[in-house]
């Protein structure tokens, strides 16, 4: 089971030149030499120029904003929702969603981790509540008040945010999570007023992609993103034949393992069904824990 104690790393967010969205936001940490004590260390990808990492923010997963030249309903609302929660007005971005004005230009944040992941990006919590934070460098018992003030927290109780669990997490963080996640989609508040994970039409891009797609996991908007890339291509099967068959090649593992309600593991391609357009996810998003790679 996954210890609750993380490492704080006092520092800056920073978006000036960036390409933020709503789970992911580049980071100048005070200390980085506390880096390679972290797991996954090998991987950490810090910038030359700035010194900045990249976030995976921990437990949630947001509509995309840009995965390749193709995004989703709502993406752009999470990111907007994330700078503005973070202390950034005034945002400009180019064409290209990059971020060419802000103010400030940094802010000062507290980041939680533990671990790289396998992408080499920091899996975090932050904190903008530095004063009552704990110190640069402390290892911390991060308990359910601490987790409720993170902005990860803060996502899933506004909504904006898809609950996205691993078997990394700390099953008392996923507790906390899974509740205020619980908590929105009872009140529809933002992403579950609209989503439509459980049954879609999947007939080309356009129809999960904004202003007016189906709004699904994101997870699951990015396979079918590449399956519709691989019918293009001449790939004659269904989503679940192409999940499993990507998965096979070894190059990228597109058929994700997960636990339902704390089960035995399956694969994706088991509770996603497919009929002629239409698409079927059939495990309850707040009962899945993906398994980390």
């Amino acid at each position: 089971m996954a210890a609750p104690f993380l490492r704080a790393f006092h520092g800056e967010l920073t978006v000036i030149g960036k390409r933020p969205d709503g789970d992911s936001i580049r980071f100048i940490p005070d200390s980085p030499e506390h880096l390679d004590d972290l797991q996954r260390a090998d991987r950490k990808r810090i910038s030359k120029t700035d010194g900045s990492l990249q976030l995976r923010l921990e437990g949630i997963d947001t509509p995309e904003t840009h995965y390749g030249p193709h995004a989703q309903p709502m993406g752009e609302r999470a990111r907007d929702w994330l700078l503005e929660q973070a202390g950034f007005s005034d945002v400009v971005f180019n064409e290209a969603g990059t971020v060419t004005q802000a103010s400030p230009e940094r802010r000062a944040a507290v980041v939680l981790t533990k671990a790289f992941d396998p992408n080499g990006r920091p899996i975090s919590y932050v904190l903008l509540d530095e004063d009552d934070a704990p110190a640069d460098g402390e290892w911390t018992d991060v308990d359910a008040e601490l987790l409720r003030r993170t902005l990860n927290a803060r996502s899933l109780s506004e909504g904006v945010a898809y609950l996205t669990l691993y078997t990394s997490t700390p099953a008392t963080h996923g507790r906390t999570l899974r509740a205020l996640a619980r908590e929105a989609r009872e009140e529809d508040r933002g992403v579950w007023a609209v989503d439509e994970t459980g049954e879609f039409r999947l007939a080309d891009q356009g129809s999960i992609g904004p202003p007016d797609g189906a709004l699904i996991l994101p997870k699951l908007f990015r396979r079918c993103t590449d399956y519709l890339k691989a019918v293009e291509g001449g790939f004659a099967g269904t989503l679940p034949d192409w999940l499993v068959a990507a998965s096979a090649t070894g190059r990228r593992p597109e058929n994700d393992l997960l636990l339902v309600c704390g089960e035995t593991e399956v694969a994706m391609s088991a509770v996603v069904q497919q009929v002629n357009q239409r698409i079927r996810f059939t495990a309850g998003l707040l009962d899945i824990v993906f398994v980390e790679k």
